[in-house]
């Protein structure tokens, strides 16, 4: 006897989808739901509720008499930056800074997670990882202190090897001179975060097909081949997108570790947006004028991420 099989438009959705509202179907997955509020009331405390702060920007703004007293003067503050003598300097040093990290810091990740990929031995790779992931959780105070302490000109552990190579004759003092300053801070960076950049990538090359890997040897093909013919394109977009998150913060240049590596004999090189609001901004209690320059530098980076993102959609990977 045959049976009796509704038709397809008949048929009840598998989650109930056109019977249940929006509203219907959050409720039934309150406990899940309920999860992410923690991570919406940190972001709307920390993240939104501050913009109402950008207001300063607008205002000469008084701590006496708060944001509802303080006089309106417009643009003014942003004028005032743009011509500022500091103007150019500050603007060439975070456009050279951050392009420098971002073309060498963007790929060191990249790389040692591909090289991690074709260790065989379990304990070195995991000894490799270890010192590699070590350096990201020290503070950027521990870190600059390493880092004079190996570059001093009193018995520093750098001009000692030097020294004892015979290539220079007496001591160097290299976070005075404005010359060596953007090598050692981008060199600094990359040693920091190369090691946890890594991991995203390294879970990204876990998951590629293995037998893509077999039929490749099986072929012929070399680890070389391999690597760029199968496991980069494989976590291809997973490196669009945090390129795509890289261009949208190429104005932060850097804070903690500029400010402290860096002395006032060297502010020529040294100077960066966010370490110039500190100092101008914060330190002489120009608030308003503070504002101003963190507002532009954030509409500026809008910018570059929107545009990275549209370049980055044509090739079917893009955050929104």
């Amino acid at each position: 006897m045959a049976r009796n099989t509704p038709i397809a438009s008949e048929r009840k959705p598998a989650y109930g989808g056109a019977e249940k509202s929006y509203f219907k179907r959050l409720a039934g997955q309150w406990d899940i739901q309920l999860m992410v509020v923690p991570a919406l009331l940190l972001i709307i405390v920390f993240q939104y509720i501050p913009m109402y702060g950008v207001l300063l920007g607008f205002q000469d703004y008084s701590l006496f008499k708060g944001f509802l007293d303080s006089p309106w003067v417009g643009l003014k503050h942003f004028e005032a930056f743009f011509n500022d003598p500091d103007f150019n300097r500050v603007i060439r040093n975070t456009i050279v800074i951050s392009f420098l990290k971002f073309f060498i810091g963007f790929p060191a990740p990249i790389i040692l997670a591909l090289m991690l990929n074709e260790v065989s031995k379990l304990a070195f790779k995991r000894v490799i990882q270890t010192v590699s992931y070590l350096p990201h959780f020290m503070s950027w105070v521990i870190v600059a202190g390493m880092v004079s302490s190996m570059l001093s000109t009193d018995n520093g552990s750098i001009n000692m090897l030097l020294q004892q190579l015979n290539l220079i004759d007496e001591p160097i003092s290299f976070l005075s001179l404005p010359e060596y300053f953007w090598s050692i801070l981008v060199v600094t960076d990359v040693w920091k975060s190369i090691g946890f950049g890594s991991i995203i990538y390294l879970a990204a090359i876990a998951g590629v097909n293995p037998q893509m890997y077999e039929a490749a040897a099986i072929d012929g093909a070399s680890k070389f081949k391999m690597t760029y013919l199968i496991t980069i394109p494989s976590i291809m977009p997973v490196i669009i997108i945090f390129m795509i998150l890289a261009i949208g913060n190429l104005l932060s240049a850097g804070f903690e570790d500029i400010l402290l590596l860096a002395n006032a004999g060297i502010r020529e090189v040294s100077d960066v947006i966010d370490v110039y609001v500190y100092r101008i901004g914060i330190e002489n209690q120009r608030f308003s004028y503070a504002t101003a320059i963190g507002l532009f530098k954030a509409i500026i980076s809008v910018a570059l991420l929107t545009i990275a993102n549209f370049a980055a959609r044509k090739s079917g990977n893009s955050l929104w």
